[in-house]
């Protein structure tokens, strides 16, 4: 691809860097934001520069927030005996859209697998185990992606808490096996919370 300013090509170049972004479509992104008013630009610029220097991660959730504690974890209605395990804030978002879960969220930031690279040891299972052997955790969900790696993270989590005295569950399998969570639609994913069943009963299926 032939630039006629240089400018133009390293803009290019830096939002083709962006996931799922070749670069004929980050070609397109930037035309596009040359042809609008300079302020739009300013707005775009300034509110990505806000999200890098600004966005927190919540000390008691690891979910992204604008503050140490997350508006979930602060809020009084929520019942935090029950504890829902996701992969990252897309799942929070997702389940909370249902407006079927009324506990709180532990985000583990990804899950186990080893072709990636990524072992418990890079995960906020520690924290978990943690937060549930001070004994305010009743009952721990597992919510992760119908996958293989989803399943060997809820798995190995399982055998870490297995000998304290807690409910485990899972959301039930009305998502697909291979589906991420984010993009299970919502009446799909309420159900699957709110009819979800035993851990054990889900490894001997």
């Amino acid at each position: 691809m032939d630039f006629s300013s240089k400018i133009l090509e390293n803009a290019v170049n830096e939002v083709s860097r962006l996931p799922g972004i070749g670069k004929r479509t980050a070609l397109r992104l930037v035309l596009h934001l040359l042809k609008q008013p300079s302020e739009h630009t300013k707005y775009l610029s300034e509110a990505l520069l806000h999200v890098r220097n600004d966005v927190k991660t919540c000390e008691k959730c690891h979910n992204i927030s604008d503050t140490l504690v997350c508006d979930i974890c602060q809020n009084p209605r929520r019942n935090s005996e029950v504890v829902c395990v996701v992969e990252d804030i897309r799942d929070v978002m997702a389940i909370e859209s249902t407006s079927q879960f009324k506990g709180l969220y532990h985000v583990l930031g990804g899950k186990i697998s080893p072709i990636e690279g990524i072992g418990p040891q890079n995960l906020q299972i520690e924290s978990l185990v943690r937060k549930i052997e001070s004994g305010e955790v009743k009952e721990l969900i597992f919510a992760l992606s119908s996958t293989m790696e989803g399943d060997t993270t809820n798995f190995y989590i399982f055998k870490q808490i297995e000998k304290f005295d807690i409910i485990t569950s899972t959301i039930a399998r009305g998502i697909s096996v291979g589906d991420e969570l984010e993009y299970a639609d919502e009446v799909t994913l309420g159900r699957s919370i709110v009819n979800r069943i035993p851990f054990e009963q889900s490894i001997r299926s």
